[in-house]
């Protein structure tokens, strides 16, 4: 703030009188977009097929992972910054997801909203389809469903306010480079180019699927054809340094097939572990009662019995029934399902409503469909179980079971 104060003198050097006034310049509030709330769009994409069985049964964004709908950790994220509206760009299932999705918006206070392609648009064309929504706030989200990390929007919003150009991406780094396309960047994070699957080292840090773009990308995407964010926009973009980058901290995955769902929950419950928080699953006070061994969470509606021990990286959704002596580890058991006494299950998602029987050994990246049941004494190595049947012999090698 400036004073300023103005006094008339008279000869004598008395005051005959005066004034003053001050001026005050106050900092813009960053930490919303000037029209209110920010808007996002998510692409959900097709039929999930690479998350088969369980998809068989749900449309992916609503496959519980860690006990909430896959998706709705990306929009709880998205509400902790200021997103108020969020968009699902889908090409299938919204009857079927409207009503979960509209609860999820009542619950967190959130609008949600679909936007159906009629023949896929790529993975840029969603987003020109979604135009008028998006631009309603001068910056707007765009992430991959299939993700999961602890979502630091906060950081990418600031890197991305900062500089003050048309996009901002998260990339992290991975072991093998080879798989992926590189990102390559100068230290201020401006991107010069993309490097796609290299056979040579040229970097580690690819492309984390979370973005955040000011409203005038729109002008780059054509409308009614497919377009490719990753291979179109996005070199244009660096061509004429528009596109900048950000390390993603923590970890990252996505989780879009079985292993990777398992190695996502290790991960996902690793950075629970380490923030102390309180949903982790505690040892029972019954010193007679079951027995938790590393980072797992347990809904409050599920049972155990007895001598069983749990962990590390076990998920037990709602009214999950476990019986005696059981072996949990690196596993995920969804809703209402039971395991009978004495099973070994490691490496395995059990479906929603699902029997496992006394004694079976479950392993291998087995992923059983709603409502299967497993019988008594039997061993299931890497198999892919549809919904609704009735396992009656073992299944020793990886086997699709129709």
């Amino acid at each position: 703030c400036l004073f300023v104060c103005l006094f008339d003198w008279d000869e004598n050097n008395y005051a005959l009188g005066g004034f003053f006034f001050c001026v005050c310049v106050f900092p813009k509030d960053t930490t919303m977009s000037e029209e209110g709330g920010l808007k996002a769009l998510i692409l959900v994409g097709g039929y999930g097929t690479r998350l088969r069985p369980l998809t068989l049964s749900k449309p992916k964004p609503l496959v519980p992972f860690a006990n909430i709908p896959i998706v709705e950790h990306q929009i709880r994220a998205l509400k902790r910054v200021g997103v108020d509206h969020v968009v699902l760009a889908i090409n299938y299932g919204a009857d079927v997801m409207k009503a979960e999705m509209e609860q999820i918006g009542k619950n967190l206070e959130i609008t949600i909203t679909f936007s159906k392609e009629d023949t896929p648009l790529g993975t840029a064309g969603p987003i020109k389809l979604a135009e008028d929504i998006l631009k309603e706030s001068k910056t707007f989200f765009v992430l991959n469903s299939d993700v999961i990390c602890e979502f630091p929007f906060d950081k990418l919003l600031e890197k991305h306010r900062s500089h003050g150009k048309e996009g901002t991406i998260f990339v992290t780094q991975v072991k093998e480079p080879s798989k992926y396309g590189v990102v390559l960047s100068d230290e201020n994070g401006i991107i010069q180019r993309f490097v796609e699957k290299p056979q040579t080292f040229v970097g580690n840090r690819i492309n984390a699927g979370l973005y955040i773009f000011n409203r005038e990308i729109l002008d780059r995407i054509q409308s009614g054809r497919a377009t490719s964010i990753e291979n179109e926009t996005f070199p244009d973009m660096a061509e004429s340094k528009n596109l900048y980058c950000l390390d993603l901290d923590g970890f990252w995955m996505d989780i879009g097939q079985p292993p990777d769902y398992l190695r996502g929950a290790e991960l996902y419950l690793s950075s629970l572990e380490k923030k102390n928080d309180e949903q982790l699953a505690k040892q029972p006070e019954d010193s007679n009662s079951y027995k938790v061994q590393g980072a797992c969470l347990i809904d409050p509606s599920a049972t155990i019995a007895p001598g069983c021990i749990i962990g590390p990286n076990v998920v037990i959704g709602p009214e999950v029934d476990i019986g005696a002596g059981c072996r949990l580890q690196n596993c995920t058991i969804l809703f209402r399902s039971k395991v009978k006494s004495n099973a070994w299950i490691n490496k395995t998602i059990v479906g929603w409503e699902s029997t496992i029987g006394a004694w079976t050994r479950l392993e291998g990246v087995t992923v059983l469909g709603e409502d299967v049941t497993v019988n008594d004494e039997l061993h299931l190595n890497g198999a892919r179980v549809l919904p609704h049947k009735t396992i009656k012999d073992s299944v020793p090698e990886p086997t699709i079971i129709m």
